[in-house]
């Protein structure tokens, strides 16, 4: 990573040095601003990302914290530069942009337009509703494993999917360590046990039709890998873009910390998936 000598130029990261600067910084703690069109935003975006066109930075200027590290991105890197260059005169301190923007972004992207988001909340959910959601969808995933490991013979396939669901669950003890009382815990479970979407996974996707729309990554182990880091991508931007979008601040707090531990789904399955390309 590139450190900023001078103040008034901004710095830069490799693809690499933007990986580990997110694994190290919890959510909430940096901007990570996309200076694209629209349209190329729905096509791909890193997970979380908001969106800020460049022709219309400089009078969207009130919406950033200037306290937070920014690190900006675009296509190929060019936009990016000009932007942070913006952001830097304008008195922001620590302002990075992405080399080879998107382009050479190797981990897994999220698509969808901007208001995604808006299909599954109406943005003044409580706490207790988030995490309702959120384990709801989680369970979703846990289903979505549990389907595919009973159509494989594969024992090493099998052993892997049984670690995904332990992940799932406890992803979910986790949510449900968020609310403050027992009380409350007991609630969210009754109500999801009486009224769950039992086809929702992590992202929004039906499970039934998702399988169907991707039966061709199912036949391998890398292929499933590959797929589910697909899903927990999109969980993962899903949650960012919710907690961008939402005013109330234990809310946004609970949605951080929920997309801490997608990332922590994402290292995972990462790290199964270099040891299963290792290993051919």
């Amino acid at each position: 990573m590139q450190r900023r000598k001078d103040p008034d130029r901004p710095g830069s990261m490799f693809p690499d040095d933007a990986r580990e600067f997110m694994e190290k910084n919890k959510e909430g703690t940096y901007i990570l601003l996309d200076v694209r069109q629209p349209v190329e935003y729905e096509e791909a975006h890193l997970p979380g990302a908001r969106l800020m066109p460049l022709p219309s930075l400089a009078d969207s200027l009130d919406a950033l914290d200037p306290t937070k590290p920014i690190l900006v991105y675009c296509a190929v890197g060019g936009r990016s530069q000009m932007a942070a260059q913006m952001l830097v005169h304008q008195g922001f301190k620590d302002v990075y942009h992405l080399q080879g923007g998107i382009d050479a972004w190797e981990d897994a992207t999220a698509v969808g337009p901007v208001e995604f988001h808006l299909k599954f909340v109406r943005g003044d959910e409580t706490p207790e509703e988030i995490v309702k959601l959120a384990y709801r969808m989680e369970e979703g995933l846990k289903k979505f494993h549990e389907a595919v490991r009973s159509r494989t013979d594969d024992p090493v396939f099998s052993d892997l999917l049984s670690g995904l669901i332990k992940a799932e669950e406890s992803h979910e003890r986790t949510l449900l360590g968020l609310l403050p009382t027992e009380e409350e815990r007991e609630m969210v479970l009754k109500a999801l046990s009486e009224n769950a979407d039992k086809d929702l996974m992590e992202g929004g996707m039906n499970i039934a039709d998702f399988m169907k729309e991707n039966e061709k990554f199912l036949q391998s182990v890398s292929g499933y890998l590959e797929l589910a880091m697909m899903i927990e991508t999109q969980a993962l931007d899903l949650y960012l873009r919710m907690a961008n979008e939402c005013a109330n601040a234990e809310t946004k707090n609970v949605l951080l910390h929920i997309g801490d531990e997608e990332k922590a789904h994402l290292s995972l399955l990462a790290g199964a998936l270099e040891e299963k390309w290792q290993s051919r």
